[in-house]
């Protein structure tokens, strides 16, 4: 008789927003998570770390607004413990610091569902530091309190304003700003100095961060002034007069910007980590996945006869990496390459065949196909033009035929080795990211752009499309979408300056 193998749940704090300071061990969960159960305040991008067939449960609760009550999200998880050998339960900040963490442990143990808790960074530190404002410090701040404003319906456990005004040191508040102003006056009738400075920091650490610093006396006006709303954070002491001076996240060129990322979820991380690094929140959105061609016998074929061949011509980082897993399944060095040349299409694809110990003999700074060619043309004399000469063009599904057509016109005979093909991302939740706008959309290739309209995705409002190059920006214009923004060459750090470029010229 087999038994049915319980599964685990794992309380995961999702962190405050920032993408970055989700934990090492909470990414990994979500890497191999079966079900993911989020909260309206997990951010949406995290889904995207998910693995393909991964169960995803929109649970969202916001304040007067569940879509569940907490009875039945803990009923849920006993649920899908059963279903699944690993379910996350992805919580907004940290899983103990009010988000009810407790309540849903309680539940698993009480149904023998084993657990364990990954903490999260709480918006309580994360939320002021991004601001400018260490909750501690020396010399305004020995210690701090964090309270709730916010109390649950029906319960006796009124918030005890007079201990809280009696404390030394900086106070924060989560929840609650709806009821910002009374709280403040609360406290101001507690005893607590109404010159007292105070901020409210909305949206932390995230491109729709918001700050108001005003004093106790004037924080709830000051926030209605501007219509803040939650989530916020709220701090009260002198360590809120150290913003001005503190605030790094302002000195950054794109602080306050939220830029989508289409490449591939493997070729993402180099384009997010310089956007982030500029203080950009990145989203990533696969519009495409890199697949396996139509005819892998032919492709197979074309790797074995490579060595027979006196130019090998790369057009992408894809093609490069497909080529080579598939090279050295046959292959034991690299030498079996023998005497060929390289061309690649451009810096990155250079860069690629850089790690494979290969350095390239023809490249463009462009990386468009008839530059390519130019590029041949130049350099003709040096090795005896092309006439005569095999050459295997490696690329992917549906290429442009120019690189083709312009060396069979220079006598060359062309063997093609279609290494891979594209096909359209998850829509997952990338609609729904949408929805919550952006100012720069990035394409790094006419794959991306096409797919992404395949998709069924429009550009949000007041949002700016970034081009890697011009085959890009025409691919773009065919879908009737303007790019804005242009790389001068078709390289990562090339669009991250064109971004940036375009960021302080709008901005100023």
């Amino acid at each position: 008789m087999s038994v049915k193998r319980q599964g685990k749940v794992h309380l995961v704090g999702a962190g405050p927003g920032d993408l970055g300071l989700m934990t090492l061990r909470g990414r990994e969960l979500l890497e191999r998570a079966d079900c993911v159960v989020y909260d309206a305040l997990a951010p949406r991008a995290m889904l995207g770390w998910c693995k393909e067939g991964c169960e995803r449960i929109d649970v969202g609760k916001r304040a007067g607004q569940h879509a569940m009550s907490q009875q039945e999200i803990n009923e849920l998880l006993v649920e899908c413990a059963g279903r699944h050998e690993c379910t996350v339960r992805l919580k907004g900040g940290d899983p103990y610091v009010f988000g009810r963490g407790g309540e849903e442990a309680a539940a698993l143990q009480a149904a023998g569902v084993p657990f364990d808790v990954v903490p999260g960074v709480s918006s309580a530190i994360a939320g002021p530091a991004y601001a400018g404002i260490p909750v501690t410090h020396r010399d305004c701040g020995s210690q701090f309190t964090i309270f709730t404003g916010h109390t649950a319906p029906g319960k006796d456990n009124v918030i005890d304003l007079q201990s809280i005004a009696a404390v030394h040191g900086t106070r924060v508040m989560l929840m609650g700003v709806d009821r910002l102003a009374d709280t403040m006056d609360g406290l101001q009738r507690a005893g607590l100095d109404g010159e007292t400075p105070a901020a409210a920091v909305q949206w932390a650490t995230t491109a729709r961060q918001r700050t108001v610093q005003a004093t106790v006396a004037t924080l709830g006006q000051a926030a209605r002034d501007i219509a803040l709303s939650s989530p916020a954070v709220v701090v009260i002491g002198d360590v809120v007069r150290l913003a001005p001076l503190l605030d790094w996240r302002k000195r950054m060129p794109l602080a306050g910007k939220r830029i989508v990322v289409t490449r591939t979820r493997k070729q993402a991380g180099t384009l997010s980590k310089l956007l982030r690094d500029l203080g950009a929140e990145v989203v990533e959105l696969p519009t495409l996945r890199i697949v396996p061609p139509s005819d892998r016998q032919s492709f197979a074929k074309a790797v074995v006869n490579s060595p027979h061949h006196d130019w090998l011509v790369f057009t992408s980082p894809n093609g490069v990496e497909r080529f080579f897993e598939a090279f050295f399944s046959v292959y034991e060095d690299l030498r079996e390459l023998g005497g060929a040349r390289i061309a690649a299409l451009g810096p990155g694809t250079a860069e690629q065949l850089r790690k494979c110990g290969l350095m390239v003999d023809v490249m463009p700074q462009k990386a468009v196909a008839e530059e390519l060619i130019a590029e041949f043309d130049r350099k003709a004399e040096e090795f005896g033009g092309l006439e005569h000469s095999r050459v295997l063009w490696v690329h992917a599904q549906k290429a442009r035929e120019v690189i083709r057509r312009e060396l069979e016109k220079r006598k060359a005979i062309v063997d093609e080795c279609i290494a891979y093909d594209v096909a359209p991302g998850e829509i997952g939740y990338g609609a729904a990211l949408l929805e919550e706008g952006a100012d720069v959309i990035t394409f790094t290739s006419a794959s991306a752009a096409m797919h992404f309209r395949r998709m069924g995705l429009e550009l949000p409002k007041n949002c700016c499309a970034a081009s890697m190059g011009p085959v890009t920006t025409a691919a773009l214009g065919e879908l009737g979408i303007k790019a804005q923004i242009e790389a001068e060459l078709h390289t990562i750090p090339s669009l991250v300056e064109a971004i940036t470029h375009w960021t302080t010229r709008t901005s100023s």
